[in-house]
């Protein structure tokens, strides 16, 4: 598929079928442009995207809204590359509390976060691969578009080794501590180095491999990448680039400068404020962090100072992962109806929590600085993109040059058909419908329109001995993977939610999607929501769809309208082709993702710990630490539900050492 000058070998046993071929010609007719690729669920869209990916000869940066997504297509893009570099950069917090101050209580509330180590990582191989290579994929979050290191100081900081090269040992551990690496000799971790005689064994935060460099005097003897575990020698190099172990770093000329700047901003703001409990704060706490800044280069929540950092005026955009690829790299915007509003909405949250830390004492108005991309910001790396939806926004559409539609399945199956109920009776006819699905071996997805709602339907069909759970937003994301499990697995048969059911869920054993209030317009009940909603049928061969409605909207017809030509184009290639259509198939197992299949093994001493009472203060921080070692093992595996689990069971142990 690819030819010899490509950077990306697309590694794949099965070849394009159904609207894949058309729509992958489609998409590589005119780059460099804005498309967008309409396709339906379950049509394969990221194999076509990845045939588009294998015919270009440039970097790529895949951007999903949320991290549980970017973990699957980071999976799968691995799979369909297994020659090339593909990268996951997402938040690196387990747990993130931004600092805020709620004046008319007037709490301050610090920032507080875990950082996952892990991700971390990845994070730092992701710009480091991309400064190095260019056949790579990061698959990202909208973390994508938060402030980040100034990549041209990144860069220059980067420093070569080889064999043979004249360095003291003072000046290789020197560079080290000027890019952000810590010495540890006790413990390896990544970005730290430890010193053992002549050999300095570095923890490279962008590899999995330590690179041990042996000097004999004043020169490197020799090059060494380490397993970690096991400490033999994997493979010898003759020279090696040293990245930086974090993105936040600078030279010491820039940094001087910023000090200066810093003290001068903080001279200038004081006398601005009316209060002098605000003042005395202000100076209190800008002094302290200029200290931390001249003894050791860094200072707790030295982000608010990235713009003196990178040299850059009031307001003026920040860098972010974007910055780091070259001007020409081809984007792909996932799930692009929810990512768009999603990157709209950023810089006013992040701007309105800023306002009041700067207007009662506790930050510079440069803080406003440190902040995601505004939307017009990120609309300038739009040179070469692709907007991912079954059901693109007026946006996507708008701005696009050409519009790929995918809407035959290479599997066969139909969209569901659609039947509309009126509402007088329609809780037993909904009861009957989920029995029937039930004695199918199939289930049940019921979505209301409100939390209340949710809650008061699910206990009425238990009440009817209906096995039935619900799902809103304030059911956390681990609950929520194992209320889904145990849907799939059949010790629920109907599910009860609201806006949740529509996207990212695959659940093949679903027969039956029913909508109570379909004829009320809104934001939940529009032609796009009634769409994705219809699309959680679209894996079963046996599935229909319930619109419960004494009316038929505009926005229900225009989704019955669609869903009829999506059958009708369906039916046709079917014909054509010979195809019957079978339902997906796919293993019941609590991860998203095969990556996190190890997970189940690696956290059974922590749920038999859980179940141990803590008797005393030894027992209790043997149990933290052990599940602080399965917290490590799941974020290795990109299993956050079961990493965030495990912190929540940390902070119970702690609070009850605290009162003992």
């Amino acid at each position: 598929m690819s030819t010899k000058n490509n950077a990306f070998k697309l590694s794949y046993p099965f070849k394009p079928a159904g609207d894949q071929p058309k729509a992958i010609q489609e998409l590589n007719k005119k780059r460099p442009c804005k498309s967008t690729l309409l396709g339906v669920t379950g049509s394969g869209k990221t194999f076509t995207l990845a045939n588009v990916i294998a015919k270009q000869n440039k970097p790529v940066l895949i951007m999903s809204p949320n991290k549980t997504l970017a973990a699957q297509l980071y999976e799968e893009f691995s799979l369909f590359f297994p020659e090339n570099k593909v990268c996951y950069f997402v938040s690196y917090y387990d747990y993130y509390q931004p600092e805020s101050y709620l004046p008319a209580q007037d709490i301050y509330v610090p920032k507080e976060t875990k950082v996952n180590t892990e991700i971390e990582r990845l994070r730092v191989e992701a710009t480091a691969s991309i400064i190095n290579r260019r056949d790579v994929i990061v698959v990202a979050s909208v973390s994508a578009i938060y402030s980040l290191g100034n990549p041209f100081d990144y860069r220059a900081l980067t420093f070569s080794l080889k064999v043979g090269q004249k360095i003291t040992r003072k000046e290789l551990l020197d560079k080290l501590i000027f890019i952000q690496y810590k010495r540890n000799d006790m413990e390896s971790t990544p970005g730290t180095f430890k010193v053992q005689g002549s050999a300095v064994t570095i923890n490279l935060p962008y590899m999995r491999d330590n690179l041990r460099i042996e000097l004999f005097g004043d020169e490197i003897e020799s090059l060494e990448l380490i397993d970690r575990r096991e400490h033999k020698v994997l493979s010898t190099l003759d020279n090696t680039l040293i990245f930086p172990a974090k993105h936040f770093v600078t030279t010491q000329e820039k940094r001087d400068a910023a000090i200066t700047q810093i003290r001068a901003d903080l001279e200038k703001e004081v006398p601005e404020m009316q209060n002098p409990l605000y003042r005395e704060r202000l100076l209190t706490r800008i002094n302290h962090d200029l200290e931390m800044l001249t003894e050791t280069g860094y200072c707790s929540g030295v982000e608010n100072y990235s713009r003196y950092f990178d040299g850059r005026k009031p307001d003026e955009a920040p860098y972010s992962l974007f910055d780091f690829f070259d001007k020409d790299f081809l984007l792909i915007l996932d799930e692009s109806h929810i990512a768009v509003p999603q990157l709209r909405g950023m810089y006013n949250g992040d701007r309105a929590r800023k306002k009041s830390l700067i207007e009662y004492g506790f930050r510079l108005q440069a803080s406003y600085d440190n902040r995601p991309l505004k939307f017009e910001e990120i609309e300038k790396y739009f040179n070469d993109v692709i907007f991912v939806s079954a059901t693109p926004g007026e946006y996507e559409l708008s701005h696009s040059d050409q519009v790929a539609e995918q809407i035959v399945r290479p599997t066969g199956i139909i969209d569901p058909v659609i039947q509309i109920v009126p509402r007088e009776g329609q809780l037993k006819h909904l009861i009957e419908q989920i029995k029937m699905t039930k004695e199918k071996g199939f289930r049940t997805l019921v979505t209301v329109l409100t939390k209340k709602a949710a809650e008061d339907l699910a206990q009425y069909l238990e009440n009817q001995k209906v096995s039935v759970c619900y799902m809103h937003s304030e059911i956390k994301t681990p609950q929520r993977t194992e209320l889904l499990h145990k849907l799939r697995l059949g010790i629920f048969d109907c599910l009860v939610g609201i806006n949740l059911l529509r996207e990212g869920l695959d659940l093949p054993e679903v027969a039956l999607v029913a909508i109570l209030d379909a004829d009320i317009e809104g934001f939940l009940r529009d032609t796009r929501s009634l769409v994705q909603t219809i699309g959680r049928a679209a894996r079963n061969t046996e599935s229909k769809v319930i619109f419960y409605a004494d009316s038929v909207t505009q926005s229900m017809q225009r989704a019955i309208e669609e869903t009829d030509r999506r059958r009708q184009l369906q039916r046709k290639y079917n014909e054509e082709h010979g195809i019957t259509p079978l339902s997906v198939k796919r293993e019941v197992t609590k991860s998203i993702t095969k990556l996190q299949e190890e997970i189940a093994k690696a956290s059974k001493a922590g749920k038999k710990a859980a179940s141990i009472k803590v008797k005393d203060q030894q027992a209790a921080l043997a149990m933290i630490e052990q599940f602080e070692e399965d917290m490590r093992v799941a974020a290795e595996m990109l299993d956050f539900e079961k990493a965030i689990q495990l912190r929540d069971k940390i902070l119970e142990l702690q609070k009850l050492i605290q009162k003992k």
